[in-house]
Order: C-alpha cells, then structure tokens, then sequence
C-alpha cells in the first residue's frame, strides 16, 4: 500500500532510535503512527532495531546530524517523499558534553557542539516542520499538526558542570513558548516535556550519583524515571485530546520540580 495514500497520522522523531526515542517510537506505533526517525548511525549499523519498529509499522529512516542544515533538510524531503504530510514532530535528539568541566574550563568546541544538536537543530527542524504543517489542511480533530519538544529539568536546575547542556535546554524552554505564541492561530500546539532523571545510557556513568539522590529522598517519587514515562507523555499530547492547551510543560520528573521546604 502506498503509504502517501492511507489515513494513518505521520510523526517524525529525532533520536528515535535509541534511549528515550526508541521508547517514543515505539509507543507512537503501538498508537498507529507511521514513523520517520532521524539517527546518526548507518542504517545496518541498528538493523536489529530497525527491523523491530518495522514490524509494528511503517518506518523510515534518516541517517543525518540534525545541526546540519542540509541533513535537517534532507530528513524532511525524506518524510514527505515517503509519507507525503507530517501530523507530529518530536524534538528528542539531544547529546551531553564529552566531558563534565567546570563552567570556568568549559570550551567553545564543547559549547558548540552541544548547542548544535541540542537546540540550533530543533529550533530550525522545527522551523521546517511547521512550514510544512501551516501548509497542510485542517485534521477531523481541527488541528494542523502538533510540535512536542523534550527538554530536561536541567532547563531550570543549574549543573555548573555542564554549563552548555544546561544552556541548551533552556534554550528549548523558551522556544517552546516562542512557537506555541505564533503557531496557536494556525491550529498547531506546540509543547514541551521536562524530564527528570531518565535510565538511558546518558545517564548510566553517573548512576551511583543518582541512585543516592533517590534514596535521600531529592525525587518525591523514590525511582528512575523511565524512557518509557516520557513516550507515555508524548502519546498523551500527541493523542489531540488537549486542543485547547499550548506552550505548555509537562513534567515528567517524579515531582522533582516541586518546591519544598
């Protein structure tokens, strides 16, 4: 079947290969998504895991850097060509500096490179995506499309280590609200998802660290969070039940953001 023809909604996943994307994709096909990931490995190089998606959906994928203007490009033509509209876009692909230094050692390649992949490629993938969507026509569910955006509660909660992963985060905080305020009129929500501390490989070099957070009680919820926690929050707001919410964040952090005293 050809897939430009079937009535299925289309969302593209940056990183949806892997940690807490992998969990996304699979969730968004499990909820009758056609997916088209953006990676940075070669195709065979995660067959395994390309074979898997496929076999609960259409999958499409896209080795590309998504700070790279002509890979952000090519990923998009790649989606339409195969699926012909976009109905979700999430921004999940993100990387940590190389190495945790002191925001008095850190350097510029390190800043740049984090920045790059962490906010300068979201801010204009999504830029392309929403030119495609206002181009689309009004859904049954009155919407054009929607934009989610994975953040990190690094967003707000300073790491003097990671100076330039904090910075990027917030960055994507604040573009959330930038692209929900001139999307709202054209029917595309655009939201953000604040995760706290997630099991992935991101996070195993430190999780002796983690795990003594947890026991003291700085998580009101006394766990990991799981990949699987934040693609439960995607499915949510990409299911078009909230059309009346936009530029909203959820926290998907264990109540992690809760003042106390």
């Amino acid at each position: 079947m050809n897939a430009k023809k079937t009535q299925q909604p289309v969302a593209m996943v940056t990183g949806g290969s892997r940690g807490i994307g992998l969990a996304v994709s699979r969730r968004l096909l499990a909820d009758g998504f056609q997916l088209s990931i953006l990676g940075t490995k070669p195709a065979e190089a995660i067959g395994d895991t390309l074979a898997e998606l496929s076999q609960a959906g259409s999958v499409a994928y896209t080795q590309g850097d998504l700070g790279a203007a002509e890979d952000r490009a090519r990923y998009l033509a790649g989606t339409l060509e195969r699926f012909g509209r976009i109905d979700l876009l999430v921004n999940n692909a993100g990387v940590a500096p190389l190495v945790r230094a002191d925001v008095l050692e850190m350097s510029e390649a390190s800043y740049d490179r984090v920045m790059a992949i962490n906010l300068k490629g979201p801010v204009f993938l999504s830029q392309l995506v929403a030119r495609q969507m206002l181009n689309q026509p009004l859904r049954s569910d009155g919407l054009r499309g929607s934009i989610v955006v994975i953040s990190s509660v690094s967003a707000n909660t300073v790491s003097t280590s990671r100076a330039e992963y904090c910075l990027s985060k917030a960055g994507l905080s604040m573009l959330t609200q930038i692209l929900a305020a001139r999307l709202a009129e054209d029917a595309i929500p655009v939201y953000e998802i604040r995760p706290g501390i997630i099991q992935t490989d991101m996070t195993a070099g430190v999780r002796q660290v983690y795990d003594s957070q947890i026991a003291a009680g700085v998580f009101p919820m006394k766990r990991w969070g799981q990949p699987e926690d934040v693609a439960d929050a995607v499915a949510l707001l990409a299911s078009g039940q909230l059309r009346y919410s936009t530029g909203d964040c959820l926290h998907v952090d264990g109540g992690f953001h809760i003042r106390r005293l």
